[in-house]
């Protein structure tokens, strides 16, 4: 078995990757502390072809150094706005016809394995502060929650770990609908 080398990859460019066709997600990221987590949550939603990523509260914007060490570059590649407040984040989400669901433990979450997506919508994923989750105000305002299932003791998963997970389950499904 032979690895492949970076130009048989046959990547796209920033030009081409603004141009195509986008998977009908976006990541808001609730007072995110870490701009490792930020520049990680970039490079996912590069990876998958996300619509956009929006940064909420204290959550760091690009072009901080910590973010442009994990994204690699995809700070440019991906669209992405700042909000003061996440609830504006969300209200704007929600009258643009986005179906927004909190990551989180909750009471009457829907385990990641259970839940439905339907190709027809749009989703906004939103992912909580490494300590505090996602505010309560915004969990108020979510369509639901979704929440990936563990068994150890940790109570959660670090952030950028979760993005990539709970993003490539959806992923799935618009991609890949006759597997």
């Amino acid at each position: 078995m032979k690895k492949l080398t970076l130009k048989e990859l046959n990547r796209v460019d920033v030009a081409t990757f603004k141009s195509q066709e986008k998977t009908p997600i976006i990541l808001v990221l609730d007072n995110v502390r870490s701009a490792l987590n930020v520049g990680s949550s970039f490079r996912t939603s590069d990876a998958f072809s996300l619509e956009a990523i929006y940064l909420c509260g204290i959550t760091a914007q690009p072009p901080h150094r910590e973010i442009l060490k994990t994204a690699i570059g995809a700070t440019e590649s991906v669209d992405w706005k700042y909000f003061e407040n996440t609830t504006d984040a969300v209200m704007d989400l929600k009258n643009t016809s986005y179906k927004v669901f909190a990551v989180e433990q909750a009471a009457e979450s829907t385990m990641l394995q259970d839940f439905e997506v339907n190709s027809n919508n749009k989703y906004a994923l939103i992912f909580g502060n490494e300590v505090e989750g996602v505010q309560n105000e915004v969990m108020e305002m979510a369509d639901g929650a979704i929440e990936v299932p563990q068994f150890g003791t940790k109570h959660s998963l670090n952030i950028s770990v979760c993005v990539g997970v709970v993003v490539w389950e959806l992923f799935k499904t618009f991609r890949y609908l006759d597997v």
